[in-house]
């Protein structure tokens, strides 16, 4: 049962004063709030939070006084002792009660009642007897949201932007903010690097939330100049930041110094900011370090126990947080630096993504991932002593408020934090709703695009949102979802679309009659004509409202973004999802041979995914294509796949290469594939492309190959000898490389396998 906050009467003493409230009598469920007043002896900003975030949402204008008024209904804010930045709610009477030890804490406690309000015009519902006691597991809960143009939103953003959303990271329980200074300037930006570090600064200290600041040298640091003008910059931040707690340098991504050079550099750099800001501290992560460089850092922790660092940063390319704890001294906080702004090339992809999503969305699409970040993160949370997230946009807005909220309770259930989520920032809507909706939106993405039927009806259920609420049409967050919503159901019908004409394609280079690259271009020229264009249309649109209202940069041409992998997914809204740019290519090349050579070529390209009856192929890394993968684990048993693996994507040529797509889909090496029910008196062959080494055995016997090439795409051949296969089973499995010392861009991978009956 739910009531209106409006009447009744409580007698409470608060701080040695007896203060009396009267109420009027409880109104009906639905009724108009009369009247309610804000409690705050001391101007506490979460009184003023609380005030205008409920005008916001309904109109109403709870005046905000020291002392509890003669009548009516307050909610009250008070200091008392308690553990620090918790808070405790409970109703005296009908009066609501928030206690905490500080500011910080009473804002919490504020965060707590407008994520359980239901809001309506002039109207407030709460549950009754409202309870609430709140300690949170971790210290360090933040987010870096940083003002440069590499973002794909956020340095489009005004102040006042940068405060609200500051202020809605600490409703859902952040306490840390982490900026970027010394940026060059954005076309999009609305005041200067420094500016925005300022006011950033600022607004930690107004909402009592600690402030740092990501600081990268992207030079070498033998360099005494630039070494020089670096520190420079650092003694400006210090004197001009009306507030710092933390200074982040990574040891690499980006920046490629030694430690031996960066840490004179750190306790250089303690001076001057233990000067400004004496209670901050350093933190040094050790991304791109070897090992040889990792116990380098340890071992002068270890003498020196520098009273300046504050801990280690574990992020991408960093030892992972297990080892990190055991070689750290215990005096030393670990923060994680999770990556939960990007889906592919990072430390935590979607795992299987179907490869019509990775070509079209690419790398930072509006990426709702709650379900999967927060068994990530159970996992993760006993090595940490807390994280500030990796942000590069706006896209990722529910991944941060999810791990908000984790850093509290690392067992809330991921629903219930969903319909705060909706219930705070899409007010009108039935938030149970909302929920389910931004839940089915990370369904979209499981198991291949073309037998996930839930897409389509995910867009339903959003249209539906859409039509009933179209007071939230310039709502930025439920704007990314509708888009969210249509260009993963676009994708998904052209998918199907363009793979049935490929299918056809095939079929027809095979019929050689002389015509057979005109009909396959016609075939492929098919898809000119689009499908859904009123799905096109509305995913146009809202890229364009999007722009509008928070500056979320879809295309490079169109809206100035930084580069196509920065969420530019206007400019893949058309990109083909076949293979069409290769075969176009190939039938140019193959149009200069002679007739006999053409022949052999097209029934190559025809025959491709098809070697033929008892004949089997696997695209390795896409998930409607790898039947023969085994796949070892899933994310219940193996969270962070370290066991298991999943696709990477290669993205060349800015997303445009014209290269085979299988080809920019692969695994580094299958965990195994197996084939059962095979001819026992045939004998095979093991046909693979990919790029590097290949060493594979068949049934646990090691195959010489019989042709091995190693460029993208060419092809490697491995006989097996008829005795492996009398079983009637093959398990092939591939023996590991240690290639650690090459870029990653370089390791050895698997893209496509063929088991041809000869």
């Amino acid at each position: 049962m739910k009531k209106i906050l409006t009447g009744g009467w409580i007698e409470l003493i608060m701080k040695g004063v007896l203060i009396i409230l009267f109420f009027v009598p409880l109104l009906c469920t639905g009724a108009v709030l009369q009247q309610l007043t804000i409690v705050s002896k001391d101007k506490q900003v979460a009184a003023q939070v609380l005030q205008e975030e409920v005008k916001r949402r309904t109109g109403l204008v709870w005046p905000i006084a020291a002392r509890a008024p003669e009548n009516g209904p307050a909610i009250i804010f008070q200091i008392i002792s308690c553990p620090p930045e918790s808070y405790h709610i409970h109703t005296t009477g009908r009066a609501i009660v928030v206690e905490a030890s500080g500011s910080r804490g009473l804002l919490y406690g504020a965060g707590y009642l407008l994520r359980n309000m239901e809001y309506r015009p002039y109207s407030v519902i709460l549950p009754d007897d409202i309870k609430a006691y709140a300690i949170p597991e971790k210290a360090i809960r933040g987010h870096q949201i940083g003002y440069r143009n590499l973002a794909n939103s956020y340095d489009g953003w005004t102040p006042e932007q940068y405060e609200q959303y500051i202020r809605d990271l600490a409703i859902f329980g952040a306490n840390s903010i982490e900026a970027i200074p010394f940026m060059p300037p954005s076309p999009h930006f609305t005041v200067s690097s420094n500016e925005m570090t300022r006011r950033i600064s600022g607004y930690c200290k107004k909402y009592d939330l600690d402030f740092s600041v990501w600081t990268p040298a992207t030079f070498d640091l033998k360099d005494t100049v630039k070494k020089n003008h670096f520190l420079m910059q650092f003694d400006t931040l210090f004197r001009e930041a009306v507030q710092l707690n933390a200074v982040f340098f990574p040891g690499g991504d980006p920046g490629n110094n030694p430690p031996q050079l960066v840490i004179p550099l750190l306790e250089e750099l303690a001076v001057p900011l233990k000067k400004y800001h004496p209670a901050a501290a350093i933190w040094l992560s050790l991304q791109g370090y070897d090992s040889t460089e990792c116990a380098f850092v340890y071992s002068y922790i270890s003498e020196h126990k520098p009273a300046w660092l504050g801990g280690i940063v574990v992020g991408p390319s960093s030892p992972t947080l297990e080892d990190t704890r055991a070689a750290l001294a215990p005096e030393y906080k670990i923060r994680h630096y999770p990556d939960i702004t990007h889906t592919v090339r990072c430390d935590y992809p979607v795992v299987w993504w179907d490869p019509a999503f990775a070509f079209s969305l690419g790398r930072e699409p509006v990426n709702p991932q709650p379900v999967y970040y927060a068994n990530i993160y159970r996992f993760i949370a006993p090595y940490m002593d807390g994280f500030i997230s990796y942000s590069d946009g706006a896209h990722d807005d529910v991944n941060k408020m999810l791990w908000s909220m984790m850093g509290w309770n690392s067992q809330a259930e991921v629903r219930e934090i969903m319909i705060q989520y909706a219930r705070y920032f899409f007010p009108s809507v039935p938030p149970e709703q909302a929920a389910d909706g931004i839940l089915a939106l990370e369904k979209n993405w499981e198991g291949a695009i073309a037998n996930n039927g839930s897409i389509t009806a995910t867009l339903t259920l959003w249209q539906q949102l859409e039509r009933t609420h179209a007071a939230l049409a310039g709502n930025w967050r439920w704007q990314m979802c509708l888009l969210r919503a249509y260009y993963d159901a676009y994708t998904r019908e052209r998918a199907i679309r363009e793979a049935a004409l490929e299918t056809a394609v095939n079929n027809t280079l095979l019929v050689h009659d002389g015509h057979e690259i005109n009909r396959a271009q016609q075939i492929l020229q098919q898809a000119d004509k689009r499908i859904m264009p009123q799905w096109r249309d509305r995913i146009i649109a809202l890229c364009d409202d999007l722009y509008k209202s928070v500056s979320l940069q879809t295309s490079v041409t169109k809206y100035k973004a930084a580069g196509p992998e920065r969420g530019a997914v206007l400019d893949f809204l058309d990109r083909p999802l076949n293979n069409r740019w290769w075969l176009e290519d190939k039938f140019r090349y193959i149009s200069t041979l002679p007739q006999a050579e053409q022949r052999k070529a097209l029934d190559t390209l025809g025959r491709w995914e098809y070697p033929g009856p008892g004949s089997f192929y696997d695209d390795i890394g896409n998930v409607s294509k790898s039947p023969h993968v085994v796949r070892t684990e899933d994310l219940h048993t193996d969270p962070l796949m370290r066991r298991s693996d999943t696709p990477g994507f290669d993205w060349w040529e800015g997303g445009y290469s014209r290269k085979r797509l299988s080809w920019m889909v692969s695994l580094r090496w299958p965990s195994a594939m197996r084939y059962d029910h095979l001819d026992t008196t045939a004998h095979y062959v093991v046909r693979i492309t990919g790029y590097g080494e290949s060493l594979l055995r068949a049934n646990g016997i090691r195959l010489k190959p019989s042709l091995y090439n190693k460029g993208i795409g060419e092809i490697k051949e491995f006989p097996v000898p008829v005795e492996i296969t009398r079983s009637g089973t093959l398990l092939l499995t591939w023996d590991n490389i240690d290639e650690e010392h090459l870029n990653w861009r370089q390791h050895s991978r698997v893209t496509e396998v063929w088991l041809i009956k000869l």
